[in-house]
């Protein structure tokens, strides 16, 4: 939010330039081009090799896409210049600390999916196709030992995806909405996956 509230008042034409703008090549973009003026002062094409650079499986046309939208962005934007110096320090260290939390996350994503290797169920939930290791290495943890379900319904039931019955008296629901009890994580990557296949 505090990032979101500094670009605003620096160089808010900023967000519509990359799909994702915490993206790693939006924010290394971001810092080599924190302002309208400083977008201006280069050529289309410096900036279209600085932006190659920071992602190079993207093609150079991308590139010099992404460097015109860069352009317009600075043209449309309404602050030409940054009111206060303190505004660009903190808009630098916002986009460090995103960064940085980046690779922590990234290398933490690592250790993780080393130690699920370790778990037999890892290999047999990673054969189920469309399902990566993130996916598999939650199922793993929300699960636990799978040896506490000693039904596959209890299994079912605990992931929260098992239909919720509704009757009364001699009256019985045609459709019935899943209970959504148990373990929402569960629940959330399963239908992740599901999206993805379908």
């Amino acid at each position: 939010m505090q990032f979101h509230t500094i670009l605003d008042q620096v160089f808010p034409e900023y967000k519509g330039v990359f799909g994702d703008l915490f993206s790693k090549v939006s924010l290394y973009t971001l810092l080599a081009f924190p302002t309208p003026k400083e977008v201006e002062d280069r050529s289309l094409c410096e900036i279209a090799t600085e932006i190659h650079h920071f992602c190079k499986r993207r093609s150079e046309s991308w590139s010099m896409k992404k460097a015109e939208e860069l352009k317009s962005a600075a043209r449309n934007n309404p602050y030409k210049q940054t009111l206060y110096y303190s505004h660009l320090i903190s808009l630098r260290m916002y986009i460090e600390m995103l960064l940085q939390y980046q690779k922590h996350l990234s290398k933490l994503e690592e250790e993780i999916d080393a130690m699920a290797q370790e778990f037999e169920a890892y290999h047999i939930i990673r054969s189920i196709p469309g399902i990566g290791g993130k996916i598999a290495a939650t199922i793993i943890s929300e699960i636990g030992e799978i040896d506490r379900f000693n039904n596959p319904k209890k299994l079912v039931a605990f992931a929260g995806i098992d239909p919720s019955v509704h009757e009364s008296g001699k009256f019985k629901a045609s459709i019935n909405r899943i209970t959504k009890r148990g373990s929402s994580r569960l629940r959330q990557v399963l239908y992740i996956h599901l999206y993805n296949v379908a």
